[in-house]
């Protein structure tokens, strides 16, 4: 064995002893050391459908993430797994409340779901909550990290917040959304909250995933934000003017009557149910236990009315054609013969020798050719 190297510093007095001596531990070899992580990997994957499922099951948290975390692997063999554990957990899921939240950015959003969190869960409940954040257009990872910004729901046992990047998907949900659900409602979460991005984007995807859909807006919003609220206020079941405290809140309830008188003018999202208009302040709790009433009131309304039932199964059959959709994208940029004539085909259409529409009929007739 090497022993220790050792140098004394240009700075050292004179006559100085071992005290100034720097010393320099010999390190651990680097294949042993890949080895290690190598192993520690292999070990951390061998985890059985069984063991996924009962640990689910039994709200092992650190189970609970790895499956979410097998779910969202896009990985052939991961999805194998993860379809036979959803298969396995499916005759457990279905029985929360699944609400989705969206907004504008500074809305509020994050402080809200804190609040409205601890607030469920002093009324007994289990809460999933389900994050997605705006990705980084270079790691593709979440930029701003939920988890980080509701520190005091994350510490909360009966809770479990899981931040998921959206990967540039539509609407600023990830496309493994769906399935998570199942696993946190299987794990016995009773209330899922799912908050988006919230950027104006098409948010039809969240609609199709929950039962209730809420709005969050905030006093003073600017005309210029009119056109992106009118498409996902077609969509909700209540809109909520968030920051309604201090000086704020005689704006609030201005913006409250406006959005009142707008919502006549739109269908409702929900057969036989009228889109409310509520103010809240989610730094004080104003307004949040108004907000839960109106949530139960409309799952009374809609279960009632055989509306709720309808929608869960629309629901079921519309994540068919979404998982049809995502597995014949995956087909095609996965395909061969497009993966070697894509990066010509871009370099034409930049240089203008072909037009967009004739190259993606020819990468089209590549993907359906036979090799």
């Amino acid at each position: 064995m090497k022993k220790n190297k050792s140098y004394k510093p240009e700075w050292t007095p004179e006559n100085a002893g071992e005290e100034f001596a720097v010393k320099i531990v010999e390190g651990v070899e680097y294949q042993n050391q890949k080895q290690s992580v190598s192993e520690k990997a292999i070990k951390r994957k061998l985890l059985s459908v069984d063991e996924y499922v009962n640990g689910v099951l039994k709200f092992d948290r650190n189970i609970l993430a790895r499956t979410i975390t097998l779910i969202e692997s896009n990985n052939h063999q991961h999805q194998e797994i993860a379809q036979q554990v959803l298969k396995n957990l499916l005759p457990y899921s279905g029985k929360s409340l699944r609400i989705g939240i969206t907004g504008i950015p500074g809305a509020g959003k994050s402080t809200l779901i804190e609040s409205f969190g601890l607030f469920l869960l002093n009324q007994g409940h289990k809460v999933a909550v389900l994050t997605v954040d705006p990705s980084s257009t270079v790691t593709k990872g979440s930029i701003l990290g939920d988890k980080t910004r509701m520190e005091n729901l994350s510490k909360e046992n009966n809770c479990f917040i899981r931040p998921s990047p959206s990967g540039g998907t539509l609407g600023g949900v990830t496309r493994k959304s769906r399935e998570t659900i199942t696993v946190c409602e299987a794990a016995g979460f009773d209330i899922i909250l799912i908050e988006t991005v919230g950027v104006g984007q098409s948010e039809v995807t969240v609609r199709s995933m929950v039962d209730f859909f809420l709005l969050v807006l905030i006093a003073g919003g600017g005309d210029e934000l009119q056109g992106i609220k009118r498409g996902i206020m077609e969509l909700v079941d209540a809109i909520l003017i968030n920051k309604a405290d201090g000086d704020n809140e005689k704006k609030a309830n201005i913006s409250k009557a406006d959005y009142e008188n707008a919502l006549h003018y739109l269908q409702p999202a929900t057969k036989g149910w009228k889109p409310k208009v509520l103010t809240t302040s989610a730094l004080t709790g104003k307004g949040i236990p108004e907000l839960w009433n109106t949530i139960k009131e409309f799952e009374k309304l809609s279960k009632e009315s055989g509306v709720f039932e309808q929608r869960r199964k629309a629901q079921l059959v519309e994540w068919v054609h979404r998982i049809i959709e995502d597995s014949i994208i995956d087909e095609f940029y996965s395909n061969e013969n497009v993966k070697k004539s894509i990066r010509k085909i871009e370099d034409e259409i930049i240089k203008g020798k072909i037009t967009p529409t004739l190259a993606a009929e020819n990468l089209l007739k590549l993907f359906k050719a036979k090799d």
